[in-house]
């Protein structure tokens, strides 16, 4: 794969894969790792990328220790014997600035900005500056908050006797999308085998996701759903009011959401 494929492949789940957690819950990317992703081959041209988004931290008031944590790890060399690497525990903020300061010329340096850029947002973006955002940018902070609806429908559905999620998560899809399942949703995209659907939904599509999630989490609990045939059924049925809601929005909407 050369460096073009490769870019291209990346999306925001890219950055997720290398993200860490720490014994307090607490996020960290390592830099070595992201020097990778970011596709850099040299960590002193990388490290440079790094001092200069330091500084940007200092010049914003933000103590730049706080977000940029050095850290010393042994690697092996050969022979048994091992060597000191330097590396740097990053925040998430951290990570905006090094995509902030690095080669721009790089696809995956845009993406980059883009996704830290939205995922470092502290609090709920008002409905004017969400229309200020980019097709990019909306399409990001769209698929965070799906993602962390589905983690609180989960929670709800498992409470609701959901064993099978798969099937509770097909019975909604095939509400909203006339019958499809995600397998179905991925083949008609030309997805590659577990590409996640979500990650390849443009803001719109998305932002119907995120309602059929938020709307069954509510209906199951308004009605005390207790078992997992009623969750399934109750997903569907909430999939199939946003369809008909999309559809009742004009022909050329619904095209764009949910493949009438």
């Amino acid at each position: 794969m050369n460096k073009l494929e490769k870019e291209e492949n990346y999306n925001n789940q890219t950055f997720e894969d290398i993200k860490r957690i720490d014994e307090n819950g607490i996020e960290y990317w390592y830099a070595r790792e992201l020097q990778i992703v970011l596709s850099y081959k040299e960590w002193r041209k990388f490290e440079g990328v790094i001092q200069k988004a330091k500084e940007s931290c200092k010049n914003s008031g933000i103590s730049a220790f706080e977000h940029f944590v050095d850290v010393d790890k042994k690697v092996q060399i050969g022979s048994g014997a091992e060597r000191k690497q330097k590396d740097y525990k990053l925040t998430r903020y951290a990570c905006y600035l090094i995509a902030q300061n690095g080669d721009t010329r790089k696809k995956v340096i845009a993406l980059a900005q883009t996704y830290f850029a939205i995922q470092t947002r502290k609090q709920e973006i008002s409905e004017k500056e969400y229309s200020s955002l980019t097709e990019d940018e909306k399409r990001f902070y769209q698929r965070n908050l799906t993602k962390k609806g589905n983690y609180s429908l989960n929670q709800t559905a498992k409470n609701a006797g959901v064993k099978k999620f798969d099937k509770f998560h097909n019975a909604g899809y095939k509400g909203l999308y006339n019958g499809e399942t995600a397998d179905d949703i991925a083949k008609r995209k030309g997805l590659r085998y577990r590409e996640d659907i979500l990650d390849n939904m443009g803001s719109e599509e998305l932002a119907a996701n995120l309602f059929r999630i938020t709307q069954t989490e509510s209906r199951l609990k308004r009605d005390k759903v207790d078992t997992e045939k009623k969750a399934c059924d109750t997903h569907n049925k909430i999939g199939k009011i946003v369809r008909k809601a999309i559809k009742q929005a004009g022909r050329n909407y619904a095209r764009r959401i949910a493949h009438t």
